[in-house]
């Protein structure tokens, strides 16, 4: 039991850091701020939720494991947030 909390612990980091990889190629590649914005969050929120579901079976208490869940969702909330923020600023720009 212990080996398999391991590998799916291994493969939820590893797609984790595929999502965190394929969005800085989206922010590299894509043509405008907007569409680099919107690609960056997505992967975003969806990477740091696979490390976080990875580093759970891992953690010391559930204590550790209540905290790691509160900051992934305190990034949710305030990635939303700016991007939703910078978007307004870019739309506005641009009239």
């Amino acid at each position: 039991m212990i080996a398999f909390l391991d590998l799916l612990s291994i493969a939820a980091i590893a797609a984790g850091t595929f999502f965190f990889f394929a969005g800085t190629v989206g922010l590299l590649r894509f043509p405008d701020s907007l569409s680099r914005l919107h690609a960056l969050t997505k992967v975003d929120n969806l990477g740091l939720g696979l490390i976080v579901l990875g580093l759970l079976p891992r953690a010391e208490s559930a204590l550790s494991a209540l905290k790691l869940v509160v900051i992934w969702a305190l990034v949710l909330l305030s990635g939303a947030s700016t991007a939703q923020l910078i978007g307004r600023a870019l739309r506005r720009g641009r009239k």
